[in-house]
């Protein structure tokens, strides 16, 4: 019983012990059968509710998330009184919370709606729902509750559209149209011409010989295959200290603008990160290897969203990149994104170009030694691309990128 109304029943006890009255008993047993009742109405009844959250466990940043909530008396006694408080991230509410009260009617159930808005990249808990409950008479002391699992949602890290990237590649016979006419693809055929001296009869075109009198030769349009492999470093220790949270979530937004350039070419994309990743084992992320196709891209993306920074990783950057490009084809581009750039890093790039990767520098936020970084990766033909904020993203993007 409520420690409220203990006083009073112990003086109503003392009171109909000494002066043996009737009424003060009645009184006493009213109580005592009004609270037996209410704890176990309260409990019937609380043991009945049950409850469904409804909503879509994926949003790109800025989107609005509507949440259903069905509440729901299963048992045939009615309800008095409910409390519904439900937990949601500050990062997707705001200052505001869900909490309702209500009652219902035996079977009876009742729904709600809230929205929530992506306003940061992330893996959030939602939930878990409170349901608090009681007597009437508040006489059953402490409330009862009950509460469920908690929902997750996962919201994609921001996309800066690129309309023109330049990176290097190897590997002939692809989807991208190139420049340099030693990789031509014979199944794109842009025109044709005269014969001359020297040219193979492979490329012949019988029919248009036949129809035109002249023999004539087909012109292939030159073509690339651009398989690329992004290694984003999130070890705060390889970012500028002053503004090392900035840069990296800027690393993740140049990963998820590259990976959504590539794949939109129809082109292969991979990602292996550093990053510490809730779903992952022992929390760090796994190397997720070249795949094409709109599926692949959206597992990239969700990676990068539930990605957090680490605070000195076991493996350096060099070595991890040393581990994964030896089961990467020849032709590959590595896309390194990182805060800073050392001579082992460059050493380990420098093998992979040898080997016949190519591979690229991004540096994220601000960094120090920029001009130096260049130059050495420079002597190692490496491009260095230096982004400090998302607008030097965008303006890269718009056709200020990489010479092959």
């Amino acid at each position: 019983m409520s420690g409220d109304y203990l006083p009073l029943l112990i003086f109503l006890i003392f009171v109909a012990a000494f002066l043996r009255d009737d009424f003060a008993f009645t009184l006493v047993y009213l109580i005592v059968g009004v609270f037996l009742l209410g704890n176990w109405w309260s409990r019937r009844a609380i043991a009945g509710i049950t409850y469904q959250r409804k909503f879509y466990n994926r949003a790109f940043l800025g989107e609005k998330i509507k949440v259903e909530l069905e509440i729901q008396n299963s048992n045939w006694l009615p309800v008095p009184w409910l409390q519904l408080r439900d937990s949601l991230p500050v990062q997707l509410s705001g200052s505001e919370t869900f909490n309702r009260v209500l009652s219902l009617n035996p079977h009876g159930q009742e729904k709600f709606e809230y929205i929530l808005e992506g306003r940061k990249r992330g893996y959030y808990p939602i939930g878990p729902l409170v349901v608090t409950s009681g007597d009437l008479m508040g006489l059953g002391g402490k409330d009862l509750q009950i509460e469920g699992p908690a929902e997750y949602l996962t919201v994609y890290p921001k996309i800066v559209p690129l309309a023109s990237l330049k990176f290097p590649s190897r590997s002939p016979l692809g989807t991208l149209r190139h420049m340099q006419p030693i990789f031509e693809d014979p199944t794109r055929v842009k025109g044709k011409r005269d014969y001359v001296a020297g040219d193979s009869l492979r490329r012949v075109d019988w029919k248009s010989t036949a129809s035109t009198g002249r023999m004539q030769v087909k012109l292939f349009e030159p073509s690339i295959a651009l398989e690329t492999v992004l290694f984003l470093d999130l070890d705060a220790q390889n970012y500028y200290y002053r503004s090392r949270i900035d840069a990296t979530e800027l690393g993740i937004v140049i990963a998820a603008s590259v990976a959504n350039w590539v794949a939109g070419k129809g082109q292969t994309v991979g990602l292996y990160t550093n990053g510490e990743d809730p779903l992952a084992f022992q929390s760090r992320a796994q190397f997720l290897p070249p795949r094409r196709g709109k599926g692949h891209l959206m597992r990239i993306l969700e990676t990068l969203a539930r990605l957090h920074m680490v605070d000195g990783d076991s493996l350096s950057l060099a070595r991890q990149i040393q581990n994964q490009r030896v089961h990467l084809p020849w032709g590959t581009t590595l896309i390194v994104i990182t805060g800073s750039v050392d001579d082992v890093l460059l050493d380990e790039l420098h093998q992979a170009r040898r080997a016949g990767q190519n591979a690229v520098i991004i540096l994220s936020g601000r960094s120090v030694g920029v001009v130096d970084a260049q130059a050495r990766a420079g002597f190692f033909g490496i491009p260095v691309v230096h982004l400090s904020n998302e607008q030097a993203l965008e303006a890269w993007g718009r056709g200020r990128g990489i010479a092959r």
